[in-house]
């Protein structure tokens, strides 16, 4: 298989389509793109590795086999490995899983637009809309719910690492770069993710890129 991302500093969908790829514990290959400018352009035009999605990243070929968007990557991939490996295994538990993961796949653009994703960065800002406020206060909420109820196995949403905490893994970078204040529960929640191995791997290759997004250098809040 080979994953095509974006820059691992700023591309949030990236993260999830390559964590994904991890937890289904199958090998891949990794192509990184430069995101925007003339050269991001030039290879939306010429490459046919990106045709298929318009050139959107993620984008995951499996021989002839092509998958873009990042849920529909975790799909893909649990109908390989078993579902087991992303969601959990009761019902109860599974429903909540799969509705987070939608929400947070259609829902929160005031959160996206106003704190966009940048590993590097550490900003203080100058206050929140009401709109972003409310992004981050439903997310705390559904994070406290998944924890009371379904946590207690280990650290993460739904107790170990699934397709919640991967898609969630954007917005607890979100929360560190702009310094979100949230509550003790959500902070150790943050910091098993944080800590995670995989989550680690991708933030030490963030660091070490060189390129620079000038649009998600200055967030709108």
């Amino acid at each position: 298989m080979k994953l095509i991302i974006g820059n691992k500093n700023y591309s949030s969908w990236s993260l999830r389509g390559w964590l994904a790829c991890r937890q289904s514990g199958l090998h891949f290959e990794e192509l990184t793109v430069p995101l925007y400018g003339e050269e991001w352009e030039a290879l939306k035009r010429s490459s046919d590795d990106l045709a298929p999605s318009h050139g959107k990243v993620p984008i995951l070929w499996d021989g002839d086999a092509v998958v873009w968007d990042s849920l529909a990557i975790v799909d893909y991939l649990a109908d390989k490995v078993g579902r087991d490996r992303f969601w959990p295994k009761a019902d109860d538990a599974r429903a909540m899983a799969r509705s987070m993961v939608a929400e947070m796949h259609s829902s929160y653009l005031a959160l996206r637009r106003s704190c966009p994703m940048n590993i590097r960065s550490r900003v203080e800002l100058p206050g929140l809309d009401d709109e972003t406020r409310a992004d981050i206060v439903r997310i705390l909420t559904l994070w406290a719910e998944a924890r009371a109820r379904f946590g207690k196995g280990g650290p993460f949403l739904f107790g170990t690492f699934g397709a919640a905490d991967l898609f969630y893994a954007p917005v607890v970078s979100r929360f560190l770069t702009y310094g979100i204040g949230v509550p003790g529960f959500a902070q150790a929640y943050m910091q098993a993710v944080w800590e995670h191995e995989w989550m680690q791997a991708w933030i030490n290759a963030a660091e070490a890129e060189d390129w620079v997004i000038e649009q998600f250098e200055k967030p709108l809040a």
